[in-house]
């Protein structure tokens, strides 16, 4: 199975001409790179203008369609082409009050639209980890049937690494990704400050690739991610 590695903008760039740049210097320079699958997450309305390469959504409602304002569905999603979806980031948990309950839903819809979502879990600075993911996991995972597991993807992302530079080192990620292996058997990414000189650490401790953030927003550090993968 390929690796996967992911680029989540979250809210940029902040032109059509920006977004546009920096998706064809990423297409045209890992088209060639065979044992990585490269999936792009940009801001919505830039979804139907970048093509030639995996498209994710960074996020979904858990309705077809209907009176909800502001909301966009994995129905649409599934029109533009995307292919998957980043579920339950720790910044919709945190600034837009998401639930797990909120976030189960939104996982049953994505499965329903044939799209494969990507659950993201991870612990604040001075929790427990295993407990945390455990409740998280239990939670947002409730009844959706065993044989829809194996399209779930999950990325650990403890929050307190998320945009501060300050990593999870490798050696302690790895006990969350086996901790999340006995419980799921899904693929896991790690995310969280990740860049270029430690990526590849992750994959050799056992990740199945990476989220990144930030770094995905610096084409020429992003490109080196992928091929260092």
């Amino acid at each position: 199975m390929k690796l996967l590695i992911i680029a989540n903008w979250k809210c940029n760039p902040k032109t059509l001409k920006e977004a546009k740049i920096l998706f064809n210097k990423v297409r045209n320079n890992v088209k060639n790179v065979k044992k990585v699958e490269v999936v792009i997450a940009p801001p919505f309305v830039w979804l139907p203008n970048l093509k030639g390469m995996i498209l994710a959504s960074q996020d979904c409602a858990w309705k077809d369609c209907g009176p909800y304002t502001g909301e966009v569905s994995p129905q649409m999603l599934k029109d533009f082409r995307v292919k998957y979806v980043i579920i339950g980031h720790s910044e919709r948990r945190i600034h837009f009050k998401e639930t797990d309950e909120m976030i189960n839903k939104k996982l049953k819809a994505v499965l329903k639209a044939g799209l494969k979502p990507i659950l993201c879990t991870g612990e604040k600075r001075g929790e427990s980890a295993e407990k945390i993911i455990s409740n998280q996991l239990k939670k947002d995972l409730r009844g959706v049937l065993k044989r829809d597991l194996k399209k779930i993807v999950i990325a650990y992302e403890p929050v307190w690494a998320i945009g501060t530079g300050d990593f999870c080192k490798p050696e302690m990620a790895k006990r969350a990704l086996y901790f999340i292996k006995k419980k799921t058997n899904a693929r896991v990414l790690y995310g969280g400050s990740v860049n270029s000189k430690i990526a590849k650490n992750y994959i050799k401790v056992g990740f199945n690739g990476l989220l990144v953030g930030g770094a995905s927003l610096n084409a020429q550090e992003f490109i080196t991610i992928v091929k260092n993968a």
